[in-house]
């Protein structure tokens, strides 16, 4: 599954509640019987349960994202590919995303590639950051924790991660600038 970062991802002809059950319904990954309750679920932990009977142009830009993580989340991927997803989202909501993320992979793990900029939300969320330099453009580890270990407490364990990937990313120019 994949969330990407544009919000506009969503069926329009569809509710909030008919997007999030769609795959569920096209991959017949789940009983028939049980499709709505899950959608139903999903939309009250990503806070939308108020909205299941609304249309795409009814909701905000971080309401559609929200609709988006939340079909995502309902077929319980074995792989989860996030792009930017948090990135339209108010900073409360944006952190209660996270947290519930965090629940989620905790509840049933899964794999989570996660694209993101925020260097703390990388720290918050990632069992292993890797880090694009600016150019070249090269992809380097920045933290190698045990692979048993959950996101939020592998890379939190290192010390100094944060100031670790400034350095890798900015610590040429901070130099220059001296």
């Amino acid at each position: 599954m994949m969330v990407f970062q544009e919000f506009d991802q969503l069926m329009p002809w569809k509710t909030v509640l008919g997007n999030i059950m769609f795959p569920m319904q096209m991959t017949r990954r789940f009983p028939a019987n049980e499709v709505r309750e899950r959608a139903l679920r999903v939309a009250a932990e990503v806070g939308l349960e108020r909205f299941k009977d609304a249309y795409p142009h009814q909701l905000s830009g971080g309401m559609k994202q929200r609709v988006a993580i939340a079909r995502a989340l309902a077929m319980e991927p074995a792989i989860l590919l996030m792009d930017e997803p948090f990135a339209a989202l108010d900073a409360l909501t944006r952190r209660r995303m996270q947290e519930e993320l965090l629940q989620l992979w905790e509840q049933a793990p899964f794999t989570l590639m996660f694209v993101t900029h925020s260097i703390d939300e990388a720290i918050l969320l990632g069992s292993r950051i890797l880090v694009l330099t600016p150019i070249p453009g090269r992809c380097v580890p920045s933290s190698t924790p045990a692979p048993s270990a959950s996101p939020s407490k592998a890379v939190r364990a290192s010390p100094h991660c944060a100031e670790r990937i400034n350095h890798m990313l900015f610590g040429d120019q901070e130099t220059a600038h001296e």
